[in-house]
């Protein structure tokens, strides 16, 4: 009976692996599709032939690799401020004890309940009274801190013996040297996992920049390549080449730090 059920377990995780990476391989194989093959039916999944014209017309059609940059600008930003930010507050909600602390960390947690949807119009009229629309920066400026991130930072201080702060504090560290030197290198993992969440977040981010965004040259990657599915212009194979190029940088962050990431997320729950 048990080698039964282990049978249908194993299964169903193969089929659910199977639904979860065929529209990543539908893109793919679409990348190298000739323009005849995309719409042809009943469809196939592979291409009669690699085709790369379509990664050069996508580079030719727009300004694929300013957006690109763009793109990395706003994720790297959007990470140093959070991550900082996040560790801060993390450490101070972990370690001290003040007037409304739990009032404040509850405020936290319910923020995290608030879809970004439902902020988009106040935080656009905030951004637009600072003079930041049509910028990176007012990309960057309302999501650059986040309660989950502040919650998992916290959660991760909470996990760190008593005995090593006061050690430390016993041989002479400061507060800044406590946090940045002795706590926060400890919480790597946890690091790591915001680096990874707040990454792929903010690079695949995409009514935000939208709307705040207006001039061609400061798009990011998501804006750009919804350009070419326009009323006049319907190029799914160069959108799928360009999705396949952006999809790289996040692949390659979360398998260069995939090591760190369960350990992470462990330690975020608080388990």
């Amino acid at each position: 009976m048990k080698k039964k059920l282990g049978s249908i377990k194993y299964l169903f995780l193969i089929l659910f692996s199977i639904v979860a990476v065929f529209p990543f391989l539908w893109l793919l194989s679409t990348s190298f599709k000739g323009a005849e093959e995309v719409f042809l039916f009943p469809p196939k999944l592979f291409p009669s032939k690699i085709n790369t014209d379509n990664y050069i017309g996508i580079v030719n059609a727009i300004p694929l690799w300013r957006y690109f940059f763009n793109t990395l600008f706003v994720v790297i930003s959007t990470i140093g401020v959070n991550v900082l930010i996040a560790s801060l507050t993390g450490f101070a909600l972990a370690r001290f004890n003040f007037k409304f602390k739990n009032i404040f960390f509850m405020i936290i947690l319910a923020s995290m309940l608030v879809p970004k949807e439902i902020i988009v119009i106040p935080l656009y009229r905030t951004v637009l009274s600072l003079g930041l629309v049509d910028t990176l920066f007012g990309v960057v400026l309302p999501f650059a801190a986040e309660g989950f991130a502040i919650f998992m930072m916290r959660q991760a201080f909470l996990s760190i013996p008593k005995d090593i702060e006061e050690a430390a504090i016993i041989d002479g560290a400061n507060l800044f040297n406590l946090w940045f030197k002795v706590l926060l290198p400890i919480t790597k993992p946890t690091l790591a996992t915001l680096v990874i969440f707040t990454f792929i977040g903010t690079w695949g981010d995409f009514i935000w920049p939208l709307i705040i965004l207006k001039s061609s040259e400061n798009f990011t990657l998501q804006v750009g390549l919804s350009y070419m599915l326009g009323t006049f212009v319907n190029n799914y194979r160069y959108v799928a080449a360009g999705s396949v190029i952006a999809l790289i940088p996040v692949i390659v962050v979360f398998f260069s730090m995939q090591k760190y990431f369960i350990k992470g997320i462990i330690t975020g729950s608080g388990k």
